[in-house]
């Protein structure tokens, strides 16, 4: 009897506090005063695109400009591009966000880093609203572009364009990238633990990129935790796995011009990679003798194109000037679509001469190197943190490099002015 009466009781206990819940509900439900704020409810006849947007458009392209980071014209290409796959439908209880609202929200974003709550403000969107058009914009920039404008090369031919214009340019022969690598700081995602957790203390993923001479990308790769050690950086990417099992198509070993010695075509990179076949980097430390040093020299000509790569998106796309409020998926898509924004606005001519006009990136002259007007207005310490110098060195690639050493000193390889650069 008394299991019986303990059962009843519990019965009329969950009861009770069901009840409790519903009459919660409908307080709760009564104390709404309105299912959307009415400052909110008025973006269609007083939101942005509906005022100063049309007015700038039509009358201040260069404030336009500054904007979004690119011109009408090229915010009108990219909605084209995007809208298939962020146009959503209407509904009975409201109409949608029209795709060109949500593209010049997103934009926005990349181009200033302002928070979500600033941009609510900005846009008439709730936050939680902006905070779910962000990334799947992202995303679908990246999806329409990287096709056509984040290509790797798969041919000898391609690898050999390459080369030839870093030879012409930066004076360094067999070479067919710059190789660098970033930490792109962001907030610490709940219950990660130390995986995210890098050497300077704060949470990351890492940015990889590989630039040609020209300042594009090749390659890049975004999503290593910041944990990883240095030697695991490059390694746990796919471009070494690829090179390592020859599946890119790179031209076969050659000499070198007046040489009989052969050497392979190779990345330039600085002290964070392992000293590989492939992978050229610096004589490390001081108080080198003048032939590793004009080596060191001829290799940082080559390798600072990824250096400027690095600082002309982090000056338009200043998102990442600062921590990302993200998570690391979210962190992910955004480097993504700024990596794919940056090789589509370098790809077209009207639009780098506003993206990169000239003095934008470092240049020489008479052999003296004139930074760029990117580092006028930007240090990337702060969020693009580069990555922790590597001592791994393979006993073939430091021949492979006392063979680039020893062709940079001979009059085949010499230039006039790097011997007053030492």
């Amino acid at each position: 009897m008394s299991a019986k009466k303990s059962r009843v009781a519990a019965i009329a206990i969950i009861a009770t506090l069901i009840k409790r819940k519903k009459v919660r509900r409908l307080e709760s439900a009564k104390k709404r005063k309105c299912w959307v704020k009415e400052w909110i409810s008025k973006r269609d006849e007083k939101g942005l695109h509906q005022n100063l947007l049309k007015e700038l458009q039509n009358g201040d392209e260069a404030t336009y400009y500054n904007f979004f980071r690119m011109t009408v014209s090229d915010f009108n290409f990219l909605l084209e591009k995007v809208k298939i796959y962020i146009t959503k439908q209407d509904t009975a209880m409201r109409p949608a966000i029209p795709p060109n609202e949500r593209l010049a929200l997103t934009l926005r974003f990349l181009a200033t880093g302002d928070s979500y709550h600033s941009l609510m403000f900005l846009f008439r969107f709730p936050v939680s609203t902006v905070a779910s058009i962000v990334p799947e914009t992202c995303r679908a920039l990246y999806k329409c572009l990287k096709r056509e404008y984040l290509k790797v090369p798969n041919s000898t031919n391609e690898w050999l364009k390459i080369a030839s214009d870093f030879e012409s340019i930066w004076n360094f022969p067999h070479c067919i990238g710059a190789l660098d690598g970033k930490h792109v700081v962001m907030k610490a995602p709940s219950n990660s633990g130390s995986t995210y957790f890098n050497y300077k203390g704060t949470h990351s993923v890492v940015l990889m990129v590989l630039a040609d001479a020209n300042y594009k990308i090749i390659y890049f790769d975004v999503g290593g935790k910041g944990r990883i050690s240095d030697g695991g950086i490059f390694n746990a990417c796919s471009l070494s796995y690829a090179l390592q099992n020859e599946q890119l198509n790179v031209p076969e070993e050659q000499p070198l011009s007046g040489r009989d010695l052969k050497v392979p075509y190779v990345l330039v990179a600085d002290d964070a990679f392992a000293l590989k076949k492939y992978i050229m980097k610096p004589y490390p430390f001081r108080n080198q003798p003048a032939p590793n040093r004009v080596f060191n020299y001829r290799l940082s000509r080559a390798r600072r194109v990824v250096e400027n790569v690095f600082g002309i998106m982090a000056n338009r796309f200043r998102v990442l000037r600062k921590p990302l409020e993200l998570g690391p998926e979210k962190t992910i898509d955004v480097v993504s679509a700024i990596c794919a924004l940056h090789n589509w606005l370098m790809a077209k001519k009207e639009s780098k001469q506003k993206y990169a006009p000239n003095g934008t990136f470092d240049k020489e002259v008479d052999g003296e190197v004139v930074p760029g007007t990117w580092r006028n207005d930007l240090t990337l310490e702060g969020n693009c943190i580069p990555i922790q110098r590597s001592t791994q060195n393979s006993t073939e690639a430091k021949d492979i490099r006392e063979e680039f050493k020893n062709f940079f000193v001979s009059p085949d390889g010499e230039v006039s002015w790097q011997y007053k650069q030492i």
